[in-house]
């Protein structure tokens, strides 16, 4: 049997916190494990990071980075810096860290991978294996970099194995453990749905749709950006939809001059809110009439739900969504988002299962085997 173990659980963006929270569950407080859980400060609006640690019922971070905002060269290189000072000062305290535990494809996971690799700190990646095969997607990049330094890879789901052998990664690194987005997402449902968001809006359950926009092949580009504020505008007659606007959403809306286009239009009920938390987010995604997202986590979510999911992307890296779930991806090519909308209104649209191993069982996988050498 070997020493205790003592992990860190890296995460920094509003993603990556539904992703920890089930695993910390399963860590914390276990006799063959301790957890030191380290927050970069990729996202550092209250809104985006500290409502959901407390939505989550997270414990306060061990250590906090303070990261912020910049270039992606900008935020690896701080989170590297600074994580790798962290691992230094543990080790010299007598607290040297077993293993990194890093989860999702933000430059927090891809920093933290780094700082861990250099100091021969063994890495698990959770969310190992997703590709869109589109490298001018930054998140593609830190997905691949982060599986290659990684010795220990948690995959949700086959094609993620798949592309993992194909990039030669032995089948022993390997584990297909499920979804831990999903464990966050079956442990808080009923919480969510309690929560009076529906009412304050004066929504009715299936009787509206949620959009989230925040990639940069959509809001980048005033055109775009604009069409497709149109069918939004357009769609909300029929249907009300809910949009709580990104930080980047907003400012390129209010750069390229598109307020209009979001409000005040005659007969549209397009709500736009500031972000909501995850408990108020839940309650309103879980009983949508459709969703339309260039979000990963939320392509997945939709899928665990059984609810539409139109996805604003030309290409999606979780294929399972699209192939057994109810995820389309319409690209940001604004008549095919409307041609898909309209299917959902007229009940034409396609119906999905929940991939084998959602089940809400993920993080208790993940945790058996990261203990498997320490029990």
């Amino acid at each position: 049997m070997a020493d205790r173990a003592r992990f860190a659980i890296v995460a920094g963006a509003r993603p990556n916190f539904m992703k920890v929270a089930p695993l910390m569950r399963e860590l914390d407080g276990h006799a063959a494990g301790e957890v030191i859980f380290v927050h970069t400060g990729q996202h550092y609006d209250p809104l985006l990071s500290d409502v959901f640690l407390d939505d989550l019922q997270l414990r306060r971070p061990d250590f906090h980075l303070e990261v912020g905002s910049g270039t992606h060269g900008q935020q690896t290189a701080r989170v590297m810096e600074r994580f790798e000072e962290v691992l230094l000062r543990l080790a010299e305290q007598g607290r040297a860290i077993s293993r990194v535990v890093v989860v999702g494809d933000v430059n927090s996971t891809l920093g933290a991978a780094l700082a861990a690799a250099k100091l021969c700190i063994p890495v698990a990646h959770v969310e190992a294996g997703l590709r869109s095969f589109d490298r001018t997607m930054p998140e593609e990049l830190n997905r691949v970099l982060t599986d290659a330094i990684s010795d220990m890879l948690f995959v949700s789901e086959p094609a993620g194995v798949a592309n993992l052998r194909r990039e030669g990664k032995p089948a022993e690194q390997i584990h297909l453990v499920g979804n831990v987005m999903i464990d966050t997402l079956r442990q808080l449902l009923p919480r969510a749905q309690k929560r009076p968001i529906l009412d304050k809006l004066g929504l009715q359950p299936r009787e509206y749709g949620v959009v989230t926009l925040h990639r940069p092949s959509n809001v980048d580009d005033p055109k775009v950006l604009s069409r497709l504020l149109e069918v939004l505008v357009e769609t909300s007659k029929c249907l009300p939809m809910v949009f709580p606007v990104h930080p980047r959403t907003r400012s390129r809306i209010e750069k390229f001059e598109l307020t209009a286009n979001l409000n005040g239009k005659p007969g549209a009920q397009l709500i736009a809110l500031e972000p909501l938390g995850y408990l108020d987010f839940l309650a309103l995604t879980s009983q949508a009439r459709m969703i339309i997202t260039d979000s990963g986590g939320l392509q997945e979510e939709s899928t665990a739900l059984g609810i539409p999911c139109l996805t604003v992307r030309w290409n999606t890296e979780r294929p399972i969504t699209v192939e057994q779930g109810t995820s389309t991806l319409v690209g940001n090519d604004a008549e095919k988002l409307r041609e898909k909308i309209f299917e959902v209104l007229e009940n034409r649209y396609k119906s999905g299962v929940c991939p084998e191993l959602w089940d809400g069982k993920a993080a208790q996988r993940i945790a058996n085997i990261l203990l498997e050498e320490y029990i």
